[in-house]
């Protein structure tokens, strides 16, 4: 049983049926079979951020079959667009919101699946690996929309699956705070910045 990250050779590949056996605290995500570790606590900042897009986008979805679900929430992401078993599956993150219209990419676990939007917070330990890894992966995905929130800045990136299959910036600046950032997933619907940013 692996009890301690530290058992955990991170040269070797994984799989989800791998990670559902550790027991230790540490927060790690699956990118491509490689154990990425996440920092332990986010700041202050990023949870009022993380608390007011999922109180608008709740808000939002009353009454209707998507839902919005926040970190720490487990999301598979299959090699191929359909669900495949435990031993199969190298990639599980745990993106800060997660929102899903399919139902039956729900369980008890999280999602098996492609959510339909997933929105990162920006912090400098992952940066990088959410402006990179992240981007890749969940275009192969096919999730549909991946907004990239940049608290320090109030700021956001807004990508979109195009018909072939890649994002495409919604515009090639960032949305900024007192600007509203339309959701392609949801037409007619935005997210008024001033109401995200707690500044």
């Amino acid at each position: 049983m692996i009890t301690e990250i530290n058992q955990l050779d991170l040269r070797k590949q994984y799989t989800y049926a791998d990670y559902l056996t550790w027991q230790f605290r540490e927060r790690v995500e699956l990118i491509r079979g490689k154990v990425v570790k996440m920092p332990p606590a986010p700041g202050t900042a990023h949870q009022r951020i993380s608390g007011n897009l999922h109180r608008i986008i709740s808000t939002f979805l009353l009454g209707n079959q998507c839902e919005v679900f926040t970190a720490p929430f487990d999301v598979r992401l299959p090699l191929t667009p359909y669900k495949q078993s435990d031993d199969k599956i190298d990639t599980v993150v745990q993106p800060d919101l997660s929102i899903i219209c399919d139902p039956a990419k729900i369980d008890e676990r999280g999602c098996n699946g492609a959510p339909d939007w997933i929105i990162e917070i920006l912090s400098q330990s992952t940066s990088q690996v959410d402006l990179t890894d992240k981007y890749d992966i969940y275009q192969h995905a096919g999730v549909r929309e991946y907004w990239i929130v940049h608290p320090h800045e109030g700021t956001v990136l807004a990508y979109r699956l195009n018909e072939q299959g890649r994002y495409e910036l919604l515009r090639i600046t960032p949305f900024v705070l007192g600007e509203e950032a339309p959701v392609g997933v949801f037409p007619g619907f935005s997210l008024p910045l001033s109401e995200v940013f707690p500044y």
